[in-house]
């Protein structure tokens, strides 16, 4: 088990988020929350924001979130589908997002996340389901 999520996650030495740049502020069983700010590395040919960025902030919170619920029963989690939609082109400025959960079951779980920018408004919104499986099973 993990004492404290938003600690371990932000203090990782490397990996896709500290690459992104992002902070997660909040990690419960309730809610995970991050913020970043844009820049030229989240960009995609056109100048705005990469739609994988979005699709891999909306994933890692949902993982996070799941991982609060599964982590004390001697679970973990891997993700099993991720849907997300792209609602706003963002260039620049900050970000944040915030995910909840849909459904805490014990082998499955599947959340809800959504991405506002500076003005909260709605940049995207997706879906991830995850499954739980024994910590001593290899996924």
């Amino acid at each position: 088990m993990i004492d404290d999520l938003v600690a371990y996650v932000n203090g990782l030495p490397n990996g896709w988020v500290k690459e992104m740049g992002i902070t997660i502020l909040t990690a419960s069983p309730d809610e995970v929350t991050c913020e970043w700010e844009v820049t030229e590395k989240h960009h995609q040919a056109l100048g705005i924001v990469h739609g994988g960025v979005h699709c891999g902030v909306v994933e890692t919170l949902a993982s996070i979130g799941a991982a609060a619920v599964a982590l004390p029963r001697g679970q973990r989690v891997v993700g099993l589908e991720n849907a997300t939609s792209f609602v706003r082109a963002v260039r620049w400025g900050r970000l944040h997002a915030a995910a909840r959960p849909v459904h805490r079951g014990r082998t499955t779980q599947v959340w809800e996340a959504w991405i506002w920018d500076e003005q909260d408004r709605l940049v995207a919104q997706g879906r991830v389901r995850l499954l739980c499986i024994d910590q001593d099973r290899t996924p």
